[in-house]
């Protein structure tokens, strides 16, 4: 699968934090209908078995809906469950060894946070940087802020598409203006919403007319 810039604009990342006795699914799906552009699964306490089920019904979801479905470190998954693509950070495997494992034609993401480790990450065959976090994030305890200048410099830097990350909501979406981002991944400002599907379809527009 090739990527496109216009598949970055809203990359949702999921986080059952925010289910209340919803299932998974049905939240991706708002969020899908509501005009998420790509979708990250990001499981970081579920059992393997139930990793999997997950994975398929939710890789299946998205090609219903012709966006990209990459699933957060585990290479293993994104093998079976034939994902689009693997997005790892800085301490997961290297770029390098998830494309030996998953073949040419998927997508890698490596997440980034200076210069050189944007450059490596290229150099290694990355396919988009997630960078971050750009404001104070709470899904993540070891996030620390990264200077917007930083972010501007990365986009002019490498020649993939970079995403911003980290604590990006729809009043400060905005401030991102200017720095060369292709777009923005969230967790709770569309999983954390009380209508997921209105959320993500109002932070869209916002990001589309921030990037313009």
């Amino acid at each position: 699968m090739r990527l496109d810039k216009k598949d970055m604009v809203l990359y949702a990342v999921t986080d059952r934090h925010w289910l209340n006795g919803e299932s998974l699914y049905s939240q991706v799906e708002k969020a899908l209908k509501g005009g998420a552009t790509f979708i990250q699964l990001r499981e970081k306490n579920l059992g393997e078995e139930e990793f999997l089920a997950e994975a398929k019904e939710i890789a299946r979801l998205c090609k219903s809906y012709h966006v990209p479905f990459v699933i957060n470190d585990n290479v293993e998954i994104a093998k079976k469950v034939d994902a689009d693509g693997v997005h790892v950070g800085q301490s997961d495997m290297e770029a390098l060894d998830v494309r030996k494992t998953l073949g040419e034609d998927k997508i890698i993401g490596v997440t980034a946070k200076t210069v050189e480790q944007a450059l490596k990450a290229q150099a290694h065959g990355a396919d988009y940087l997630g960078v971050g976090a750009v404001f104070g994030t709470t899904s993540k305890a070891d996030a620390t802020k990264l200077d917007h200048k930083v972010l501007k410099e990365i986009c002019e830097t490498v020649d993939i598409p970079v995403v911003a990350i980290g604590g990006i909501t729809e009043e400060n979406v905005t401030e991102l203006a200017g720095n060369g981002i292709c777009g923005v991944a969230v967790i709770s400002a569309v999983f954390g919403q009380p209508d997921i599907e209105q959320a993500t379809k109002e932070l869209k527009e916002k990001v589309e007319g921030m990037l313009k």
